[in-house]
């Protein structure tokens, strides 16, 4: 294993509460719907873009809009989300984050981000983690969003490494499918059955560790 891909929400930190407020707000004022608290899980893991296609198809307003007007709505979103974030510090690094980041580079690991967020740099500065990784994949140059493997593709491409050389982490399906798609052996964490196409899954993020990810690895080679 030379290298490891990270998501980053729900893998690094947990924005998916932020995003999922931001989403509600643009849809209760801009669209007159309502989301339910279980829609939020269908917007984990996918583009800004698509996540507000999945919200106007629910509430069968998909031919309402044009594209300009889509991606002014979503811009509108992000300003409501970046203003959630404001308050992320370095308490908002989930369990076992940092020491496995410190592990992976004790054994020479390479680190990158591929995450559909074009957010992601701003967030790792207010976690205190933009110097951490060697790279982080530009979700808005790539062609598709996951679960096609093309930003796991670019962050394996981002450190110089093959995609059978890596390990991705994910927390959500699409995102499990794109890693698997990419070549990669996949480490997931949340629900078992859920999240069942990956390599190994583990309930939560204080699991993580280096021999856990060389071990995954070394199986699925």
């Amino acid at each position: 294993m030379k290298g490891a891909i990270f998501d980053l929400d729900g893998v690094i930190t947990d924005t998916a509460k932020f995003h999922f407020a931001a989403w509600s707000q643009l849809a209760k004022e801009q669209l007159g719907l309502v989301l339910p608290a279980e829609f939020e899980a269908e917007l984990k893991g996918i583009s800004r873009t698509d996540s507000l296609i999945k919200i106007l198809e629910f509430g069968g307003l998909r031919d309402n809009y044009t594209e300009a007007e889509i991606l002014t709505m979503a811009e509108k979103k992000n300003g409501y989300y970046l203003q959630a974030i404001e308050t992320l510090t370095k308490e908002d690094i989930l369990p076992g984050i940092t020491r496995l980041i410190g592990e992976l580079k004790e054994h020479g690991v390479k680190l990158s981000i591929a995450s559909a967020s074009k957010n992601a740099p701003a967030i790792l500065e207010k976690l205190g983690l933009a110097n951490e990784f060697d790279a982080i994949a530009d979700p808005s140059k790539v062609a598709n969003g996951k679960p096609a493997p093309d930003i796991f593709l670019a962050g394996a491409k981002a450190v110089e490494l093959e995609p059978k050389d890596c390990v991705g982490v994910e927390d959500a399906v699409s995102g499990v499918a794109a890693i698997k798609a990419a070549g990669m052996t996949a480490v997931a964490v949340g629900d078992a059955t859920e999240l069942a196409q990956a390599d190994v899954v583990v309930e939560t993020t204080a699991d993580f560790s280096y021999a856990l990810f060389e071990k995954a690895w070394e199986d699925a080679k």
